[in-house]
């Protein structure tokens, strides 16, 4: 079994903000950045946690990646917006870009986002919570792809065509525990590939082919020009290409090449509907009646999404958050070129309120 490092979400996310801000980040920016990449990990989704923070340095360092830029609003009326993220941290711009979505969806009862220009903006989860929480229902897409485009087939294909392509909805209930889609249309996030690779951990069967398009269960021959299969043969690859085109509303497409894509937000305001105290309770009565249901043999009950997110969280914040050693590693590397010390000691007080 792989060696693992158990961290408090607190420590995790001062050591986080304080490597972005010696890598050029503005103090809001990182902390940003760092609570949603420990939410992702508190959630139980490691794939898009603080073992992400070694590429975002690359980018960094290769100037894709500008830690201080702050977003622009380009255009917007009473419920759109587009977004230009100046190649900042896409976390920082889509957080955001669903804040502004739900004040106007707020007062003109939807509104819709176009963000370009951004960084990878992490778990997609994290705003759709946030839409929910606001007693809004959030949707939220990702993703791009053209000819030879991509790292995930089309459906019958043997070359690239789209990217993970993730979508993420939250509805709101009325408590600590929101309904929480949030899927790649591939059968894997790419992110998870390496966390299995951090573990010397086989994928399951049916997950990715390599580069000869032969079935395979090791992370190394993804990385090795390999690809992701859609989740749902024909079903998944549809809905990998409605984000494209979702995206493609951005105008991020290129007629000659043929590629689209980029990220889109839409946030519905429940009250403009239904009464939203009504809503959440009957939401909340539907779902609890699934999950009423008797669980089939080796199952010992029925979830719904938002279930595992929460149990997590609970969970992760009482023991604290496994890395694995391979991640640790990486992360102490990084704190080690940028002179950031690892010490529990830097520990703010407002990091330890922040997890509360």
């Amino acid at each position: 079994m792989a060696t693992t490092h158990k961290f408090q979400a607190s420590y995790l996310h001062s050591v986080t903000r304080r490597i972005f801000v010696a890598a050029g980040a503005t103090r809001h920016i990182a902390d940003d950045v760092a609570e949603i990449l420990v939410n992702a990990n508190l959630a139980g989704h490691d794939s898009h946690g603080v073992l992400r923070i070694p590429a975002y340095l690359r980018g960094i360092e290769s100037g894709g990646l500008v830690p201080d830029a702050e977003p622009e609003t380009v255009k917007e009326t009473a419920n759109t917006m587009f977004f230009d993220g100046k190649r900042s941290f896409g976390h920082y711009i889509a957080r955001e870009a669903m804040k502004r979505a739900i004040e106007k969806a707020k007062e003109a009862d939807s509104c819709s986002a176009s963000l370009v220009n951004t960084g990878h903006i992490g778990r997609l989860g994290e705003y759709a919570e946030a839409a929910a929480r606001a007693g809004c229902i959030g949707i939220i897409t990702t993703g791009g792809g053209g000819r030879m485009q991509g790292i995930t087939v089309p459906f019958g294909g043997a070359g690239g065509a789209t990217g993970t392509n993730p979508i993420a909805v939250g509805v709101p209930t009325g408590d600590d525990s929101p309904f929480v889609i949030d899927i790649a249309t591939s059968m894997i996030a790419e992110g998870k590939i390496q966390v299995a690779r951090s573990k010397g951990e086989d994928l399951p069967e049916g997950y990715i082919v390599d580069k000869n398009g032969n079935p395979s269960v090791k992370p190394a021959d993804f990385y090795d020009g390999g690809f992701l299969l859609p989740f749902g043969l024909h079903k998944g690859y549809s809905i990998g290409l409605l984000i494209c085109l979702l995206g493609g509303l951005s105008g991020s497409f290129d007629v000659e090449k043929g590629t689209m894509g980029g990220c889109f937000m839409q946030v519905i305001n429940v009250n403009a509907l239904t009464p939203l105290e009504e809503y959440q309770q009957g939401v909340r009565a539907f779902l609890d009646g699934i999950k009423s249901i008797p669980p089939a043999p080796g199952f010992s009950e029925v979830l719904v999404p938002g279930d595992f997110e929460h149990r997590n969280r609970v969970q992760r914040l009482a023991d604290g958050i496994e890395i694995p050693d391979t991640i640790h590693q990486q992360i102490s590397e990084c704190a080690e070129k940028l002179e950031v010390s690892m010490s529990e000691d830097a520990v703010e007080a407002a990091d330890a309120e922040r997890y509360e």
